[in-house]
């Protein structure tokens, strides 16, 4: 497991590049960390390094985002932390999204476990207290 310590969000880009890098056939990546440790933020980094145009936001009540990138692919976004059950989970069609062509992304996957495809990348981000490092896993 590779770790990256950011010490400064400008400090992301390099981490998202190095990520999509180091899994160029992997779409679906699933991120655990602590309430505001930085996983939407670091996510929205990632789709930028992707080319994804439009504005990246956490889908928290939404359940899922969809992005465009510059050349039309699209990026799957859930925020599945507000998830009241798995048969919504079910009923959004998670296997359209997860078994596709598509990046998936996915804030608090603890509560899907069961479902994630075999070879699911996990980026684990560890906060240090009173600072702003973050160490990023994976």
């Amino acid at each position: 497991m590779d770790c990256f310590d950011c010490k400064s969000i400008s400090e992301l880009k390099e981490a998202a590049k190095l990520l999509i890098e180091k899994y160029p056939d992997s779409r679906v990546f699933a991120f655990d960390g602590e309430m505001g440790a930085g996983k939407t933020t670091f996510i929205k980094s990632i789709c930028d390094f992707l080319g994804v145009k439009d504005v990246v936001t956490s889908p928290t009540f939404a359940i899922i985002n969809v992005y465009k990138t510059n050349g039309d692919a699209e990026v799957f976004h859930f925020d599945l932390y507000r998830l009241k059950s798995i048969e919504e989970f079910f009923d959004i069609g998670y296997e359209d999204y997860f078994y596709g062509d598509s990046y998936c992304f996915i804030e608090w996957p603890e509560k899907v476990e069961e479902y994630l495809p075999d070879g699911t990348i996990r980026v684990n981000i560890d906060t240090e207290t009173d600072s702003e490092l973050r160490r990023i896993y994976y």
